[in-house]
């Protein structure tokens, strides 16, 4: 097991330099008078500002140079000292947001943080239940329920679920407020009273021991959390029990049955262990997906994450803030991977041997 995860580890720093040069790559479509303009934080007040802003930023040097430039910093010829780079958090500066890059992520990361902890949970557990109790019950009542459930909600667009859950829930019922926070629970975090520890409005309100800026909170997250709870359902549940009714019908499940063990352990020890290992796959996805935040939901519902950023920085061309956002999910990914194979090797020893 050691060994494995050493591999794994390995590997991390190679796939992270193959991403970060793929990403660089995608500036250099541009050419340096356009890219120039990505440095500008006003229109150039003379002729000579964009050759100015070429030559200072070395718009026009080879790729590995201006690469190692991006990655590490630039030494500033006026101070002598090394600036910007991503490995110091220097990821431009977003018009979009009329703030640095950095700032902008670390703003908006937050709250797509909270609506995944509020998510993640519902989503892997109730969607493995649901494909579980269907393989079980194969071709019953609950089966067939299941499956039409699931089929439902994988045609449903997730623009016209949102739009029909806030027409039910707010705009009919007025239950559930879209945004993140009513406006006097926003005013009531800003006070210098309330500490904010985490900045997950949720847990620092419980932190606070104010429980009605909690459940304030909660509910603005009810709409988006059911509407991304059921459209992964759909997913998990389909994936989960196609996984299952090919476990079941192994023969090492009739084996176990021989043995005269409970169809219980059966089913927990035997069989669900052995489905799992594609579900892992999809549900490390999906828990990185709604930390990245969901843009369409995060949109519908004026929720103000990392996705509707993104969604509202692609509108307007704000190019280094979407590769500021694209870098971000491309680590998130490789270390979900890294975990999704560390946790293959505990449901399946043969991976360890590969």
């Amino acid at each position: 097991m050691t060994a494995y995860i050493i591999r794994r580890l390995l590997q991390l720093p190679i796939t992270v330099f193959g991403v970060t040069v793929l990403i660089f790559a995608m500036t250099l479509v541009l050419s340096p008078v356009e890219r120039s303009a990505l440095y500008m934080r006003d229109f150039p007040k003379h002729e000579g500002a964009l050759e100015a802003l070429i030559r200072r930023y070395g718009l026009a040097d080879p790729f590995h140079v201006q690469y190692w430039r991006w990655l590490v910093g630039r030494v500033d010829p006026e101070t002598g000292e090394r600036v910007g780079g991503v490995l110091r958090g220097d990821l431009g500066f977003s018009r979009s947001g009329r703030q640095p890059v950095i700032d902008v992520i670390l703003h908006r990361l937050p709250a797509s943080i909270e609506l995944a902890l509020w998510s993640v949970v519902p989503i892997i557990g109730i969607g493995i239940w649901l494909g579980v109790i269907a393989a079980i019950h194969h071709n019953r009542f609950i089966d067939q329920a299941a499956r039409v459930f699931s089929i439902i909600g994988w045609s449903f667009p997730t623009f016209v679920f949102a739009l029909l859950v806030l027409m039910v829930f707010y705009a009919k019922l007025r239950w559930f407020p879209p945004g993140r926070l009513s406006d006097w629970a926003t005013w009531a975090v800003m006070a210098p009273e309330f500490h904010r520890y985490t900045q997950l409005n949720t847990i620092d309100a419980l932190l606070n021991g104010r429980w009605d800026i909690f459940w304030d909170a909660l509910r603005h997250m009810i709409l988006p959390i059911i509407t991304l709870c059921y459209i992964q359902w759909a997913m998990l549940l389909r994936l989960t029990r196609s996984s299952m009714l090919e476990a079941l019908r192994q023969d090492y499940m009739t084996t176990a049955r021989a043995k005269g063990l409970p169809e219980r352990t059966v089913i927990n020890r035997h069989a669900l262990p052995n489905a799992l290992i594609p579900v892992v796959t999809v549900g490390g996805i999906t828990v990185v997906n709604l930390v990245n935040g969901v843009v369409i939901t995060e949109t519908v519902f004026n929720f103000p994450g990392m996705g509707s950023a993104a969604a509202s920085a692609a509108q307007t061309l704000d190019v280094l803030t979407v590769l500021g956002f694209v870098l971000l999910s491309s680590v998130l990914f490789i270390v979900a991977n890294l975990l999704v194979d560390v946790l293959y090797a505990f449901l399946d020893p043969r991976v360890r041997l590969g």
